[in-house]
């Protein structure tokens, strides 16, 4: 009997771990595209970006100076989340909310990501940062 229950014990506790997410992955490269923060209140400009993924480190640039805030650094992805560390230092004269870093949701459609990051809550509808991105 105790065997019988060890083995059922351990089938469970397999069979729970199988409803761990798989990592949504995506070619190294070089990916541009649009990077917006959306606010529901306001009008909002729109920047033209370039990142570039290779292993588990990123590197990017942007058509407008701080938006976003881009450098380098590495990421890790989890489920349908990015998580960015960035490695550079930054002045104090714009919104460090623009640098790119933290955990993201990340949606991967063929040769196309979209990544975003909502500040919005139950208590606050403030914005929505947000990346539209194809492989070159």
């Amino acid at each position: 009997m105790k065997k019988f229950m060890l083995a059922l014990a351990c089938i469970i506790c397999v069979s729970g771990c199988s409803t761990i997410q798989e990592n949504y992955l995506f070619a190294d490269g070089t990916y541009k595209g649009s990077f917006k923060r959306e606010i529901t209140w306001q009008p909002t400009d729109t920047s033209t970006v370039t990142l570039r993924f290779s292993g588990n480190t990123w590197s990017g640039s942007s058509s407008k100076p701080y938006y976003p805030a881009l450098c380098k650094g590495t990421y890790t992805i989890i489920g349908d989340a990015i998580i960015f560390t960035n490695e550079c230092a930054w002045t104090a004269n714009f919104d460090w909310t623009l640098i790119l870093g933290g955990k993201y949701k990340i949606k991967i459609k063929s040769d196309s990501i979209e990544i975003s990051k909502d500040y919005r809550s139950a208590t606050s509808d403030t914005q929505v940062d947000r990346y539209k991105l194809k492989r070159q």
